[in-house]
């Protein structure tokens, strides 16, 4: 497959190179992408859908790869079903996924997720912004070895009530998470098919996939990706939208660091109430020993609830131990499994065993 080079910035994770000194060792490199599933969630672009349809299908064919586009309508009102319709019947290479309503942009990937073919999955918004003939690149970019490639738009062309709050959101999530992206909310990214066999969509996770791929041992890489003004319709970003995201980011702390040990997120919270509310009785009951009074002392009241506080956490942290223990699934995803070609041999087993 011919597909041009591009630039890729590394995420803090370093390949690892193994040796086969034996012919017998079997190494499963990454396969080669054989074909391209294009994902593009939508609510009401009518008017952007036949020249990003276009701009796709220029994109993908002098690659000569096989490929197929899905449209999923997240609810749109505004005729976008007509054109997607058209579209289908024209070319057999288009599907359409439409909602019966507005679920989310989340649920939209998840569903193009699951009717995705291609060894590698390409997503981008279908506001003309994201620009299809960058697709080449971010292929070539898993080719050469990552897993996950996000695009950075840069430069970026979007009005500063849109680019503030989202530059203080990649910053925040960079530092909470310790993946170096630029940008967290670029819609146009690429995906070895396995990476989503193991990514779970709900609520607005989608702009933290490749924080959860990272935490999985996927390679993650960053692509600077042109950017165009949005030339029709209006941009669904607002104000609960942004707030709805650092929720999120909690979400995927707590899945991504504390899932498996509760007790040492909720065990923090406890000791250092606990602590504080010890310290506060103990100085009240000095002075209580000294003959000072303290019933009516507000100080008493904080310190008893305190340790209340903090005694609950500790509780709460050792149920949700509890429940983690007995609800074990497997954490771990498997990248190689480097064997040698030779079959057990019974005997040999026992004999070890023994």
């Amino acid at each position: 497959m011919q597909i041009p080079a591009s630039r890729t910035e590394d995420i803090r994770r370093p390949r690892v190179a193994v040796e086969a000194d034996s012919p017998a060792l079997v190494i499963d490199d990454d396969p080669p992408i054989n074909s391209v599933s294009v994902v593009v969630p939508l609510l009401d672009e009518a008017e952007s859908l036949r020249p990003l349809y276009q701009e796709i299908v220029d994109a993908l064919d002098p690659l000569g790869l096989p490929y197929e586009i899905i449209f999923v309508d997240d609810g749109s009102t505004d005729g976008s079903s007509r054109v997607l319709r058209a579209l289908h019947a024209a070319d057999e290479r288009v599907q359409v996924i439409q909602f019966r309503r507005n679920f989310g942009k989340s649920a939209a990937l998840a569903a193009g997720f699951a009717a995705a073919r291609g060894d590698a999955v390409v997503t981008l918004d279908a506001d003309l912004q994201d620009v299809p003939a960058e697709i080449p690149h971010l292929l070539a970019t898993l080719e050469e070895g990552a897993d996950l490639v996000s695009g950075w738009k840069y430069p970026r062309h979007d009005p500063p009530s849109k680019r503030l709050p989202s530059a203080v959101f990649n910053r925040v999530v960079r530092a909470m998470t310790g993946v170096q992206l630029h940008d967290f909310n670029c819609g146009l990214k690429a995906y070895r098919a396995e990476v989503l066999d193991e990514i779970h969509l709900y609520g607005e996770l989608h702009r933290y996939i490749p924080v959860l791929a990272h935490f999985r041992g996927f390679r993650v890489r960053e692509v600077q990706v042109r950017h165009r003004p949005r030339q029709f319709g209006r941009s669904k970003f607002g104000a609960a939208r942004f707030f709805r995201g650092f929720f999120d980011l909690l979400t995927v702390l707590f899945l991504t660091q504390y899932r498996r040990r509760p007790l040492h997120f909720f065990g923090w919270f406890g000791l250092i109430t606990l602590l504080v509310g010890f310290c506060i009785n103990a100085y009240l009951a000095t002075l209580w020993f000294l003959g000072n009074p303290i019933g009516h002392r507000p100080l008493l009241t904080l310190g008893v609830l305190l340790m209340i506080i903090g005694a609950q956490f500790v509780v709460f942290g050792l149920l949700a131990e509890m429940i983690a223990h007995t609800s074990a699934q497997r954490e771990f995803s498997i990248r190689r499994h480097l064997r040698h070609d030779t079959p057990l041999d019974p005997a040999r087993r026992d004999i070890s065993r023994d």
